[in-house]
This record gives C-alpha cells, sequence and structure tokens, in this order.
C-alpha cells in the first residue's frame, strides 16, 4: 500500500486499509505491502495519530515477513505489543494445510475473532479520522482545481503530446518544469509523459536541472514529429479547457447573480459628477443583468458611465486562456480587453494551498467596448488561416462582464443586420457560434449589453427590439450648478488653483458664452475648456490662471462651428 503523501483522500485511505485487512482475513497470500518496508503515508486529512500509528505499526510489518500493515495495526488496536499468533501464523497457498492432504478446518472461534478486530480496527480508524466529508461541493467563489489526470483535465496524452514537440520545436531547449509552465499543467503530470517521450526517442536530456529536473531537447524524430503537428496548428500555449467546463464555469460566475447596491453604484460613480435621480434609474438597470441604452447629447458622459457599470460588482471572475472544440483552438483571454489579477502561484511539491488550475486566468469583470469600427465579423468565431488557431468573438469575451456597443447607429454595418444577429441571444440569452470545423455549439450569452448612442432609439430600432432592452435611459445636460463642480473637479488636474479670482472668471464663462447666447451646457466642456487655456498659457509662458481672456481666446476655438 505505498502511496504518495497528501494524494488519498480519507475515504481512500481506509479503502486501502479494507484491502489490507481482507487479504489477513484470508490468509491467502504470505507476502504483504508490509514487505516492501517502505512507510506508507497518511493523507494530509488524516490526524497525526493515525499518521504516527500507520508509520509506527509499518516498521512491525517490515519486521515481520508474514504481517501486513492491516495485520499490525489489528495488533495495535487491541493492546498488543507484537502482533497476535493468530494473525502471525499465514498459511501459504502453496504449502498444504494438513498432511493428509486434506484441507484443515478453520476455527470458528478464529474467525469470530478476525471479524470482531477488522469491525474495532475501522471504528478506531473512523473515530480518528472524524467525520466523512460530505458530497455537496463548499460554497464559495468559483475557483479551478488542478487537475489529479490528464483525463481529469478533458485531455488527452495525444494533445499533450502536441503542444510540448511544438514548444521544444520552437524554443530549441527547455526543462521539464518549464514545459508544464507553459502549457499550464501540473510537472507531475507531465514528467511520466517526458520519460515516455525519451524511450520513443523524441527527445534526449541535455543537461540535469534542479530538483531532479533535466533539460529536454528534440532528437531528429521529435523535430520531424514536431514540424508535422505545427503544419496542422502552431499553437503551442496553455492546454485547453473543455467546453463543458467553461460553461459550468460561466454559470457559476454569471452577472445575472450579481446584485449592485446603492452604495456600490455609488461608490463605482464617486469619481463622476452625477444627480441622485440618473443613480437611481441606473441602479436598477445595472442589477437586471440584461440590457439598456444610454441615449443623450454628446459630450454628457455616456461612455465613462458605461465603463464603470462594470465595477458596480467589484468582483473578479475565472475564465480559460483557451478552450479545445473537437480539435478547434479558439483563444479566450485577450490582454487587449481582460484585466488579469497577478497570482502568486507557488511552484513547491509540497505546497497544498497551490491547487489552482493555471489553464485558467483571474481576471476584473470585462468592460469590452466596440464602436464605430465593430463589424460582423467580429462576432463571430475567426481562424487565422496561417497558426490555425482562433479568435473569440466580442461577445464570447464578455461573458460575466459588460459589452457596450459605442456610438450605436454609426457603425459600417447596417443597425438591422446587427439587431438581427442579436435578437435571439438578448431574448434566450444564449448564442450560436459556427466553429471552422463546420460544428454549431451553443455558448452563454452573460452579459450586461448597453448600447450608448446620440440618436434616438425609437429611430433606429423597432419596437420589437426595443422590447427586449427593457431599460432606456436618458443622458441629460448637466445644470448649472453641475457644471460648476465639474470645473472644480477637473481644474487641480490641469493645474490650475480655484481662487477668487479664478472662480470670477468661471462666472464670467457662464454668463457670457452660455447663458447669454442660450448654449446648453454639456458634461466634457469644463475639461475641453481648461486643456485650451493650459495650453494657451504654455504657449504663451504665462502662469497657469483662470482669467476672462483666456476664457475668451478657449471660446473662440472650441464653439467656432458649435
Amino acid at each position: 500500500m505505498s502511496t504518495v503523501p497528501g494524494k488519498l483522500s480519507p475515504s481512500e485511505f481506509l479503502a486501502e486499509l479494507q484491502r489490507d485487512l481482507n487479504r489477513a482475513k484470508s490468509h491467502s497470500s504470505g507476502v504483504s505491502v508490509g514487505n516492501s518496508g517502505a512507510v506508507t503515508a497518511a493523507p494530509k486529512e488524516v490526524s497525526a495519530d493515525v499518521q504516527n500509528s500507520v508509520e509506527t505499526e509499518t516498521k512491525i510489518a517490515s519486521n515481520s515477513p508474514n504481517i501486513s500493515i492491516a495485520d499490525a495495526l489489528l495488533g495495535n488496536s487491541f493492546g498488543y505489543v507484537t502482533p497476535p499468533p493468530s494473525v502471525l501464523t499465514v498459511e501459504s497457498p502453496a504449502t498444504p494445510a494438513a498432511t493428509n492432504g486434506n484441507a484443515a478446518p478453520r476455527d470458528n472461534s478464529d474467525a469470530a475473532r478476525n471479524s470482531t478486530q477488522i469491525t474495532g480496527l475501522l471504528d478506531r480508524v473512523n473515530n480518528l479520522l472524524g467525520p466523512a466529508p460530505t458530497a455537496k461541493a463548499p460554497e464559495g467563489p468559483f475557483v479551478p482545481k488542478a487537475p489529479e489526470s490528464i483525463e481529469a483535465a478533458g485531455l488527452t496524452a495525444e494533445e499533450i503530446e502536441r503542444l510540448i514537440l511544438k514548444m521544444l520545436f520552437q524554443r530549441g531547449v527547455a526543462t521539464g518544469r518549464m514545459i508544464a509552465s507553459q502549457i499550464c499543467m501540473p510537472f507531475i503530470l507531465i514528467e511520466p509523459l517526458l520519460k515516455i517521450f525519451k524511450y520513443e526517442q523524441l527527445v534526449v536530456f541535455k543537461s540535469s536541472a534542479a530538483m531532479g529536473d533535466y533539460e529536454y531537447l528534440l532528437t531528429d524524430n521529435g523535430r520531424e514529429r514536431a514540424r508535422r503537428y505545427a503544419s496542422e496548428t502552431t499553437y503551442s500555449g496553455s492546454a485547453t479547457v473543455t467546453l463543458k467546463s467553461y460553461l459550468q464555469a460561466m454559470s457559476a460566475q454569471s452577472i445575472a447573480k450579481q446584485h449592485a447596491t446603492e452604495e456600490d453604484v455609488q461608490r463605482a460613480f464617486s469619481d463622476l459628477i452625477m444627480n441622485m435621480k440618473m443613480l437611481d434609474r441606473l441602479g436598477p438597470a445595472i442589477n437586471s443583468g440584461r440590457g439598456m441604452f444610454l441615449f443623450g447629447e454628446p459630450g454628457n458622459g455616456k461612455t465613462s458611465i458605461a465603463e464603470r457599470i462594470t465595477s458596480c460588482f467589484g468582483s473578479n471572475i475565472w475564465i480559460p486562456k483557451a478552450l479545445g472544440i473537437d480539435g478547434d483552438i479558439i483563444r479566450i483571454f485577450d490582454p487587449a480587453v481582460h484585466v488579469p489579477i497577478k497570482q502568486e502561484v507557488s511552484t513547491s511539491l509540497l505546497d497544498a494551498n497551490t491547487n489552482i488550475d493555471t489553464r485558467w486566468i483571474q481576471i476584473r469583470r470585462p468592460t469590452v467596448i466596440a464602436g464605430g469600427e465593430l463589424t460582423m465579423a467580429e462576432l463571430e468565431v475567426r481562424q487565422n488561416q496561417q497558426t490555425k488557431v482562433c479568435e473569440s468573438p466580442l461577445q464570447l469575451k464578455s461573458n460575466c462582464g459588460t459589452f457596450v456597443i459605442d456610438d450605436f447607429g454609426r457603425q459600417r454595418m447596417p443597425v438591422t443586420e446587427l439587431l438581427n444577429r442579436w435578437i435571439v441571444p438578448l431574448e434566450k440569452r444564449y448564442d450560436f457560434l459556427n466553429l471552422p470545423s463546420g460544428k454549431k455549439i451553443q455558448v452563454p450569452f452573460d452579459q450586461l449589453i448597453i448600447f450608448s448612442t446620440n440618436l434616438e432609439p425609437k429611430d433606429l430600432v423597432d419596437g420589437a427590439f426595443l422590447r427586449r432592452i427593457p431599460y432606456k435611459i436618458e443622458v441629460l445636460d448637466p445644470t448649472e450648478e453641475e457644471f460648476r463642480k465639474l470645473f472644480a473637479l477637473v481644474a487641480p488636474g490641469q493645474g490650475f488653483q480655484l481662487d477668487r479670482e479664478s472662480l470670477d472668471a468661471v462666472d464670467y464663462l457662464i454668463a457670457t458664452h452660455y447663458l447669454a447666447k442660450n448654449r446648453p451646457f454639456r458634461a466634457c466642456q469644463p475639461r475641453d475648456l481648461l486643456l485650451q487655456v493650459r495650453n494657451f498659457c504654455l504657449y504663451k509662458t504665462l502662469p497657469r490662471k483662470l482669467t476672462p481672456a483666456s476664457f475668451d481666446f478657449a471660446c473662440d476655438n472650441y464653439f467656432s462651428v458649435m
């Protein structure tokens, strides 16, 4: 019963003991696991009492040629200093039990004593182990656990072989642990494969490395096979995750299960000047987890509002680096839109707290923004014809987060084409994607869709589509009071001091260039006008100070065609 420390659960450990007990009870073998002389390690969940008992009795078993660990434990559990004679005397199947050739009858009292001893042993070990764990998974956030085998990871040895050989083909030389880190698989699962590759003369040892590792180099046969694999796809990154695992993860981390409170919303928008009425309209829309229209005049902060909505939930999620679906590799993690959370992962073999599947990466809930450059191709799976690696569509990258369609109505494709593409996903909360192999898959459409536009929604879409977007929120012009607060918020960042003279200049600006001309306030204008004044001061080598003359200069430029 030789085991690896920390790899058996208590139930598995008991099962191993039961097998030894069965062998002791039947007396069918004179050789036991104790003959190896190796100390059997209890699982990490087993108490120190059990572990010490196992180690002590293993020494007894190793010194007695016809006794197993379970037999030794039997003696200990009933107070024997040495195992009882009934256990020590084990008949060999090759030796006749009686001189007359007939099997000797088994004493019923011995059988009864054996049964009592077995029951006593199991009760003792169960008491030391404590209550058995329940089958229900513990409640808490989703965390991907490291696979215990290649099969448990949803992969095959051939898929791992392709990644390893292509990685060595591109890199040249790498240690076993470097290879495991590159393909994001535990080294304990990779090491046996590397030994097989060496036996098959696909790799050779270049030199030894730390911790019993080696530097590996491809042979001519290995390079030829890697070249053949690379012709199919050049991908040699993280091992892929199955679609089933991805669906389970998205369900566990769904944005529909997140609820933002009034305090959460106020915290997310604390750096913007927002009135409470606007926040009270946004809050329920955010909690719906479905979709909303943000419409209003340009420059009032629709995009800024949309960018901050995801932070109302304030949580991180796990996404796979790549999906593997029937030979197609779909890249999910995109550094251009995803913000990773730095993880301190230990590589120690003895650290039990690093049981995280590194094929996944933890990120902030994503906020994906697409503007007028959005095309229909970005909403479908796209395969690079050179690398044969697929890029996931934007809605897949934004799952469990927010997808913002900025400047809606100004895309190069017709609005009706985009609406027809999404009218079913918005209703059903799932989408269908076509893969290069010809297969069609169903994936979650689990994000808060925000359509930001300067146009009236009713002028863009029909009633059938508006029904599927339950919240339509108009972003109004700021009031005069909010306009002044925006100046106070932005001015220090541009290097201006809002002293009495500067506040008088702001009064002059509002009276002369807004109220007198019946010009509406816009939320972006304080920032834009202060930039004009700053650039004017830099050009004239003047101190940064707000004056009526500097505002006149800025307004002449800014409002010349407005």
